[in-house]
């Protein structure tokens, strides 16, 4: 058979044919790749968008009537000084809603000198179990003991009760988030109220104690931060973050308080304050003690559950979910 010869006009229509075939492929290979990249893109997107979605609002799951039904509980076991009994039933009851929640807790148990002798304190901590290997970053603190009176039934309701309550409602909103419970640590003090006078001696049993034994073991700088709840839960609220608060934690929870629209429930005190926080920063945790001081009723038998409201609690416990979400933990 003879090859068939073609003139030049052919050929060149010929290459013409193929060379538009290899752009119309190109063509629509670019636009597979380019559709491909599309895909990829918003499903990224989307992902990014639903993981979002899905990750608990948790400061809008936080309920001021749980924490003031924990408060009543607490209540109602009567004055819980230290080393009594209805201090013992306090204590019981915590770890039970703790592990209700899914909380571990383990008591940090150590005997003190006091102006009445050696008594025996119990520090309770918390942590959130089985979400990777990562220490917690931040304390979330709280006393749980009332002031140890002869003369007047002192039951605490506002100071050593609200905030023990509002924690225990944090807990549990936390552990809707597993990943956000994980960075944190809580802590419930014992002898927080001093015997007679604040000293280097004298009150602030259980915060001394735990923060010497992070220093002890040379554990305290896995901590970032820390926020001190006490006496939160007044009627008439008037959150007063002292001088000494670390500055741009003050800033944030400011923020949190603006965002959610609760600003005018938080200022600045005008002097500093000596509380639970006070050893966590000498030992350089910036904590931030998150205080209504200005209580009429405060060390008083008047400290009672009626002074208390679940608003109050909703407030400061919405601003601290909020600030833990958005801020510390993000």
């Amino acid at each position: 058979m003879r090859a068939l010869t073609l003139g030049a006009d052919s050929q060149r229509n010929v290459c013409n044919f193929h060379r538009d075939r290899r752009s119309r492929l190109q063509r629509r290979q670019d636009l597979f790749a380019l559709a491909s990249s599309v895909s990829v893109f918003l499903a990224l997107t989307l992902g990014a968008d639903s993981q979002r979605a899905s990750q608990p609002r948790i400061w809008e799951e936080f309920s001021g009537e749980k924490a003031l039904a924990h408060v009543q509980r607490l209540v109602d076991l009567g004055p819980r000084p230290p080393g009594s009994e209805a201090i013992e039933k306090s204590r019981d009851y915590i770890e039970n809603q703790l592990r209700l929640v899914g909380w571990q807790v383990r008591r940090q148990a150590f005997t003190d000198d006091t102006p009445r002798g050696k008594v025996r304190f119990v520090n309770l901590v918390a942590r959130f179990p089985g979400h990777g290997s990562a220490a917690p970053s931040f304390l979330l603190c709280s006393h749980y003991d009332t002031k140890t009176f002869d003369t007047i039934r002192f039951v605490g309701a506002n100071d050593g009760g609200s905030s023990t309550g509002l924690l225990l409602e944090l807990a549990r909103v936390l552990g809707q988030d597993p990943n956000l419970a994980a960075k944190v640590e809580l802590v419930f003090f014992d002898g927080e109220e001093a015997y007679e006078n604040f000293s280097e001696t004298d009150g602030l049993y259980g915060s001394r104690y735990f923060a010497s034994q992070l220093t002890d073991a040379k554990t305290g700088k896995k901590f970032r931060g820390g926020i001190l709840f006490d006496m939160v839960g007044d009627r008439s609220l008037d959150i007063t973050l002292p001088t000494d608060s670390p500055v741009e934690m003050a800033r944030d929870i400011f923020a949190s308080a603006e965002a959610l629209k609760l600003r005018n429930y938080f200022s600045y005190f005008d002097r500093e304050m000596t509380d639970d926080h006070t050893p966590l920063n000498r030992i350089g945790i910036p904590t931030l003690d998150m205080i209504d001081f200005d209580f009429a009723w405060w060390h008083t038998a008047d400290d009672t559950i009626d002074k208390l409201s679940a608003q109050s609690l909703q407030v400061v416990g919405s601003v601290a979910a909020y600030y833990l979400s958005e801020f510390a933990l993000k």
